[in-house]
């Protein structure tokens, strides 16, 4: 990830101004902890290597891939042609381009913009006194069986700052509220709903409690690694000063429970993660994900808090990012999470994420006319309905379809994306893999969840998105958990 160190968007809403003459003000090191690298220009700083400003990475790696989308379209003539004389030539084109050529030139943007990333320091000489006070906010919801081992995590952190942890008890059914009243941790304390109000209107009600600079969130079946905390407070400190959130770095905890989970275990380290890191780097992470992300408080309670939707954290990532702010990410702040265990319940998470993708561009369009890098990100979420669609609709009947030797969609020419396919997970994963050496963790062998996840994950996925989309158009229920 680089950053780019321009004057900030205006934010077009005024009632952010107080949010951000506040959110300075509380954070001294937007000024004093980028004199460091202001002495580098001078005669005693050490030669720069080479350097690539992100704008032009930007550039050059938009320019590869309309490149490779020009000739997807081109190699793609002959296949649209054949599939026009059954489906017709309005179909059949958007059938391939939803396919081939628009993740072609998705996957070419994303290789060249990993392999032009790299990965900014963090500001040297990081005191403890300058390390802001902390806020952790943990919604509970039946977590019985796992709210003491979150908590455990958070006792061995060695974060030098001040911090302080609520847990959200939102009506649990099981033991969980017992399970907390049974822990006596100095920076502990719980609240408890009495009923069940739902995620966001938990935070918000925890976030009311919140007198500390930077709140952080935390999901109730998680456990931080070590040093999680520290790295996702210095990455936010020493982005650049418009940077109002910052995501961390959300992997499976229980891989080996089964092939399920075998399979997101490569998904989490893959495709999310490759995914956010892009993002960062060109200024807007869509996601600061409610498992564990850091927010500036006083953004947040001048948005309103979190939303009382389906997706709450994409649809306040979204808002933070509509109103000018920044939002980035830290690839080495590392929190192990409870994947789903079943096929059923990883249909319906991701039939969730998909209604938040919806519920966001349902508040904040906006975004789509924005002037920003960011604003490529947005125009690709618009897509994804599209495209998962295609997929749904055409490619997976199209496999069906070839096993009997009918190759209208998916013939020959489908094996021209495994290269691409291949070359983009190797790339991520020689990326993904420094990181875990350089924080002490070790890649597990996992074949079969990688040859599942590679061949055969979207014929899950995208179908399961497809229905989440639909259900948000149809249906105004508004529960949230993580399975």
């Amino acid at each position: 990830m680089e950053t780019d160190h321009t004057t900030p968007t205006k934010t077009p809403e005024h009632r952010l101004q107080d949010a951000a003459d506040a959110s300075h003000a509380a954070r001294p090191w937007a000024v004093a902890g980028r004199q460091p690298q202001a002495s580098e220009s001078s005669d005693q700083a050490p030669r720069k290597r080479w350097y690539l400003p992100v704008r032009a990475k930007f550039s050059l790696a938009l320019l590869v891939g309309l490149a490779w989308g020009v000739m997807a379209h081109m190699l793609a003539q002959p296949w649209i042609r054949d599939f026009s004389t059954v489906v017709g030539p309005e179909v059949a084109y958007l059938a391939i381009y939803g396919i081939a050529v628009i993740p072609g030139f998705i996957n070419a943007f994303l290789v060249v913009s990993l392999l032009l990333d790299r990965r900014p320091r963090f500001l040297p000489d990081i005191a403890a006194q300058d390390l802001p006070a902390i806020t952790i906010l943990v919604a509970a919801y039946n977590e019985e069986q796992n709210i003491l081992s979150t908590l455990e995590s958070i006792e061995r952190q060695e974060y030098p700052g001040e911090f302080r942890v609520i847990v959200i008890n939102d009506g649990s059914t099981d033991g969980t509220l017992a399970r907390l009243q049974s822990v006596s941790y100095p920076w502990l304390q719980v609240l408890d709903m009495g009923k069940n109000v739902g995620k966001a209107n938990a935070l918000n009600a925890a976030l009311k409690l919140v007198d500390t600079p930077l709140t952080l969130t935390v999901d109730g079946d998680s456990y931080l690694f070590k040093d999680a905390l520290l790295n996702l407070v210095k990455r936010y400190m020493s982005d650049p000063p418009n940077t109002r959130a910052v995501a961390g770095a959300v992997l499976v905890r229980n891989s080996r429970t089964n092939l399920v989970t075998k399979v997101q275990e490569w998904d989490y380290f893959h495709g999310i993660a490759a995914i956010k890191r892009l993002q960062s780097m060109y200024q807007g992470t869509m996601v600061a994900q409610g498992a564990f992300s850091a927010y500036d408080t006083a953004v947040l309670r001048s948005l309103g808090g979190w939303p009382h939707t389906v997706g709450e954290d994409i649809v306040v990532t979204w808002a933070i990012l509509r109103a000018g702010w920044r939002v980035g990410f830290a690839e080495n702040a590392c929190l192990f999470t409870n994947a789903p265990e079943t096929w059923g319940q990883f249909i319906r998470q991701r039939q969730r994420w998909s209604r938040g993708l919806i519920e966001a561009f349902k508040l904040h369009w906006p975004m789509l006319f924005q002037f920003r890098m960011s604003t490529l990100f947005v125009w690709w979420n618009l897509l994804f309905p599209y495209m998962d669609l295609a997929y749904s609709l055409f490619f997976v009947p199209g496999l069906v379809l070839a096993l009997f030797g009918i190759y209208w969609i998916a013939g020959p020419m489908t094996l021209l994306v495994l290269p691409a396919a291949m070359l983009v997970n190797y790339l991520i994963f020689r990326i993904q893999s420094r990181m875990f050496v350089e924080q002490g963790l070790k890649v597990r062998s996992n074949p079969v969840g990688f040859v599942i996840y590679a061949l055969f994950y979207s014929i899950i996925l995208q179908p399961a998105c497809v229905w989440g989309y639909v259900h948000e158009v149809v249906s105004r229920t508004k529960n949230w958990g993580t399975k």
